[in-house]
């Protein structure tokens, strides 16, 4: 595990030249922010018909084009100093291959995806030495066809698995972030940063994506706050015997983050029920009923939420 601290001197090397694959609501609002930078060289990783597709219709983020700069998994570029992952969970594995070229001796690599496994599953091809750990808190970003918008941007929560010296790399993205205008928060336990995240998406992406509720919906119907309690309750209850100890009281957190967001906003997953693509139910409670079954917890909650998602990515 990467454990240099940072001493505080002035020979911090800046994260200059970036690589991120994925152009999705969120990947596309990090895009764009680093876009803005000019100390920034911005590339993105994507096979020859999605370039063709973006060259031909340009990313929009809030309404503002981005000439994004777009290079093929076999580009023979120098290797980035930080490869940002924001692909869908179903689409790892292929980001994982096509991102190789790009990772060098000491590239730093952070997945700004759900769940709680994609840095294990990105360590096991790189190294778990190269990642940061991290996770998109409050963005309430929408894509339709190449417009992304939002209205809340929220705060990349992102370190190493503890936290309470900054490592140099640490720093070295946390620099970046504050020149390109990227709220962060650098927690001190970044593991159970990730699970209350989890939790988060474990309630309400899949509650909103079963009953097509948008944001609005959680702040005015008390029984569909009952209902992503119950599925975030399940999660509370593996993590404690998973040793990561989340709180009740850290529920209470989830409903106020949804009152910042936008009224007609919507999850990640309803917006892929509604587009027909398939769902990332396999990261929620996919992967906390095979935890629950090894611990011997039990997620009545969440195996029928399961099953009922499973079910709308099958229905015509």
């Amino acid at each position: 595990m990467y454990r240099d601290v940072w001493k505080g001197d002035d020979s911090l090397k800046k994260i200059t030249n970036i690589s991120i694959i994925g152009l999705g609501a969120i990947g596309g609002s990090y895009a764009e922010r680093l876009y803005q930078n000019n100390n920034v060289n911005l590339t993105v990783v994507a096979d020859r018909s999605r370039i063709e597709k973006y060259n031909t219709n340009k990313l929009t983020v809030n309404g503002k084009p981005c000439d994004l700069k777009f290079i093929q998994p076999d580009s023979d570029e120098a290797p980035a100093d930080l490869v940002l992952i924001a692909v869908k969970y179903n689409n790892l594995s292929q980001a994982v291959d096509a991102i190789r070229k790009r990772v060098g001796p000491d590239t730093v690599i952070m997945s700004l995806m759900n769940g709680i496994d994609s840095e294990e599953i990105i360590g096991e091809a790189f190294g778990m030495e190269k990642l940061l750990y991290s996770s998109c808190v409050g963005i309430d970003a929408l894509r339709e066809g190449n417009n992304i918008r939002y209205t809340s941007f929220g705060k990349l929560h992102f370190g190493e698995r503890e936290n309470k010296l900054h490592t140099e790399r640490v720093e070295r993205v946390k620099v970046l972030l504050d020149e390109s205008g990227i709220p962060y928060h650098i927690p001190e336990n970044m593991i159970k940063a990730l699970w209350w995240k989890y939790m988060v998406n474990v309630g309400l992406n899949q509650v909103s994506a079963v009953l097509g509720a948008p944001f609005r919906v959680f702040n005015t119907v008390q029984e569909i706050r009952e209902l992503v309690d119950a599925a975030m309750k399940e999660v509370i209850d593996v993590s404690i015997k998973a040793g990561i100890n989340l709180e009740e009281e850290s529920m209470k957190e989830v409903h106020k983050l949804v009152d910042t967001l936008s009224a007609e906003g919507k999850t990640s997953m309803l917006q892929d029920i509604e587009a027909g693509r398939k769902t990332e139910v396999e990261m929620f409670s996919g992967v906390l009923r095979k935890i629950g079954r090894k611990y011997g917890v039990p997620t009545p909650v969440n195996d029928t939420l399961y099953r009922m998602i499973r079910t709308l990515e099958q229905m015509e």
